[in-house]
């Protein structure tokens, strides 16, 4: 009897599966994916304006005085030291704003400075990268620019790992004008693997991807 109900109840529980299978899966449930990226980036208006970040490698000038300027690295809590200035915040401002922010502290001791930053090296802050993370040859944070695809990042981080799942992979992408977060489909095995173009997707900053690997 025993086994005869254990039957029954495996029986049972396959009809309820093809029964789910079976049901239409509305167009709210389907996984969202996002526009393939244009072959040829589309010629429009420039990004907006760099901010400065930790790490940052900054030249700053000053003209007719530049021991008063030097090259300095962004601090990790994301300020810079100069000559006739100490602990001043760079992290989140463009180059221009610290210019002008530079130049109103040296008109203390000169006048009228004229100030230039310069940005030689480039990591942003945290909401302009883009980190690749899960099973990726190499996961890293890579730096947002202008017309980023998905296979920039991917070539950034050396591709794919050996057991990566790439075609679940998934993009996250928080959205400022609900303030929620939305989850996308990718396809990076078909772009990587089988060459789909269509498969690339624009990137935006802050997004983060996520790689899972295969259970075989």
């Amino acid at each position: 009897m025993a086994f005869g109900a254990a039957v029954r109840k495996f029986v049972g529980i396959l009809a309820v599966a093809a029964i789910v299978a079976a049901m239409p899966v509305h167009a709210a449930d389907k996984e969202k994916e996002l526009p393939p990226a244009p072959f040829v980036p589309e010629s429009g208006p420039p990004g907006a304006d760099y901010t400065i970040g930790p790490l940052d490698a900054l030249t700053v000038f000053v003209w007719r005085n530049p021991e008063l300027g030097a090259q300095v690295q962004v601090r990790p809590d994301g300020r810079i030291t100069l000559p006739l200035i100490s602990d001043m915040v760079a992290v989140g401002k463009t180059p221009s704003k610290l210019s002008d922010d530079i130049r109103d502290a040296l008109s203390t001791y000169i006048t009228d400075p004229i100030v230039s930053v310069i940005v030689n090296n480039f990591s942003g802050t945290f909401s302009q990268q883009i980190r690749i993370v899960g099973a990726a040859e190499k996961p890293a944070s890579v730096s947002y620019r202008s017309d980023m695809t998905l296979l920039d990042a991917m070539i950034a981080v050396g591709g794919l790992s050996q057991f990566a799942a790439g075609n679940r992979a998934k993009l996250i992408r928080y959205d400022p004008a609900t303030k929620r977060q939305q989850e996308f489909r990718l396809r990076i095995d078909s772009l990587l693997k089988r060459g789909d173009i269509k498969a690339n997707v624009k990137l935006q900053p802050g997004d983060v991807i996520i790689i899972p690997e295969s259970v075989f």
